[in-house]
């Protein structure tokens, strides 16, 4: 059967949901909203607790058939669904922009990521499932990697597409089936274009479901018993009642959190790249990134002209609608994360910190942002701003910045710029960090390598590459004995 021309036909998802099948939900339907402009999409169906039920049960029954398939065959769906995506690759890229504000070449690039999730996938079907153990003469011992069951997902808005693919394809690709809670905000691109995918990838149906929802779906999506893990990504604060909620219900979860990231430029940094890392790690997405760049720690003997060429850089970064022409910020997601920004920069000059560049908005659209001059004790040195403002702390030695990018919570992802390799890898071995990137800013993943992050910004999961044979999978010891022997007792 041929593709059709567009991936999601209005008809198809216009205040539907996906359970095997598209939908109505049972409550209101929620509007899909242009950040940009406010416009009004579309609409997406909205799940319910009995909704989550319903598909919670059937996805555990459609799992075991799913799993008993041969393995080339799971295989191949997960490759049709990328080279659907292929096809589509202009649509998705499209919805990613509208929907969530991204930009051309952040859209573009996310759309590639999840790809690339979809290929690295399709090759966890046929690789070893365990080992093979010694055992005593005339019993065969093997320890062998089985699907958890049933795998509840829960994306957030600002990386959609990918941050959802990239436990909706590993998962099921282990022969686990998925349900799937999109952030509302991003439900399309983050949620339905999924599952369109694997729908026109030939999915048996009921394998996997997407269903779009608020607290009342996350809940009932935590607590119920056919779900046999969580993996969450989000906020540290939502991320915690996630995890006490799972732990209540004796459920596997991995949650990947939020980040105050430290990028480490040494005086020995070449001053133009330098320059480039720390406006990338800053400003992409307009900072709504796990792993944006907090704080922008700058040796002393260059603090000033670091500053100063910031400012200028920060000052000629143009701002608008992304779907209008090519952009390097389009807008934040909403209202209340663009209140949220513009109080993290009142809070911090009243802390002390000098406002540079930047500091307003118009309406979800946020002007880049330098502050300098933040100490320790300002509430912006320690809380993520989720937002693009770029944080600029001095600092005179290698010790202070190791103290300097410790003093904080969360420990996902850091970075240091320097000409010397061994002296920034020596700094670098001494940072609490799940993510250490040395001579590159701090947002990178390539799909292939484990993603986690230590204390506020997980629970010491990863997710990606090996990590997810780990995540997806639990082990079972089977041996195997010609006959069963005869005990004493």
């Amino acid at each position: 059967m041929s593709e059709p021309s567009l991936l999601l036909p209005t008809e198809l998802w216009n205040e539907h949901l996906f359970n095997g099948v598209w939908e109505k939900g049972p409550l209101a339907a929620g509007s899909v909203v242009e950040p940009a402009t406010g416009a009004t999409l579309g609409k997406i169906g909205m799940a319910n607790a009995e909704t989550i039920a319903s598909s919670s049960q059937i996805a555990r029954a459609a799992q075991d058939r799913w799993f008993a398939l041969p393995y080339d065959e799971r295989a191949s769906v997960l490759r049709k669904a990328a080279q659907v995506a292929e096809n589509h690759f202009a649509e998705i890229v499209e919805w990613i922009i509208r929907e969530s504000g991204s930009t051309g070449a952040k859209a573009a690039f996310e759309t590639g990521l999840t790809i690339k999730a979809l290929h690295e996938s399709s090759g966890l079907p046929s690789r070893s499932q365990g080992e093979v153990l010694p055992s005593t003469p005339g019993r065969l011992s093997l320890a062998r990697r089985r699907p958890l069951g049933v795998i509840g997902v829960i994306s957030p808005f600002n990386f959609p597409l990918y941050l959802a693919m990239r436990a909706v394809a590993p998962a099921l690709a282990l022969g686990n089936s998925v349900v799937l809670k999109p952030d509302p905000r991003t439900a399309v691109c983050g949620g339905l274009v999924i599952a369109r995918l694997f729908e026109l990838a030939g999915l048996p149906s009921g394998v996997l479901h997407v269903l779009p929802g608020g607290a009342e779906a996350g809940a009932a999506l935590v607590a119920d018993p056919n779900i046999a893990m969580i993996q969450f990504t989000g906020s540290t604060g939502a991320g915690r009642k996630v995890g006490e909620a799972a732990s209540r219900h004796l459920k596997k979860v991995s949650l990947e959190l939020g980040g105050k990231n430290s990028l480490i430029v040494l005086d020995d940094a070449d001053m133009d790249i330098a320059l480039a890392n720390a406006a990338w790690g800053a400003y992409l997405h307009q900072g709504q990134i796990c792993m944006s760049t907090g704080r922008l720690l700058v040796q002393r003997r260059i603090y000033d002209q670091f500053v100063a060429r910031l400012v200028d850089k920060a000052g000629s970064l143009t701002v608008g609608d992304p779907a209008q022409g090519e952009v390097a910020l389009g807008p934040l997601i909403n209202a209340q994360q663009r209140d949220h920004v513009y109080q993290v920069v009142q809070a911090a000059q009243r802390a002390g910190a000098r406002l540079d560049v930047g500091g307003s908005y118009e309406g979800l659209f946020f002007q880049p942002t330098v502050l300098s001059g933040v100490q320790p004790d300002n509430p912006a040195f320690h809380e993520e701003v989720f937002g693009p403002v770029a944080i600029v702390v001095p600092f005179d030695s290698d010790e202070d910045a190791v103290r300097l990018a410790n003093d904080t919570s969360y420990g996902l992802s850091a970075a240091i710029i320097s000409k010397d390799v061994g002296r920034a890898l020596k700094l670098g071995e001494r940072l609490r960090t799940g993510l250490l990137h040395i001579n590159d800013q701090t947002v990178n993943d390539e799909v292939i390598n484990p993603f986690g992050g230590v204390g506020a910004s997980g629970n010491g999961t990863s997710i990606g590459g090996p990590a997810n044979w780990e995540e997806f999978t639990q082990w079972q010891w089977l041996t195997l004995k010609g006959e069963a022997p005869l005990y004493p007792l």
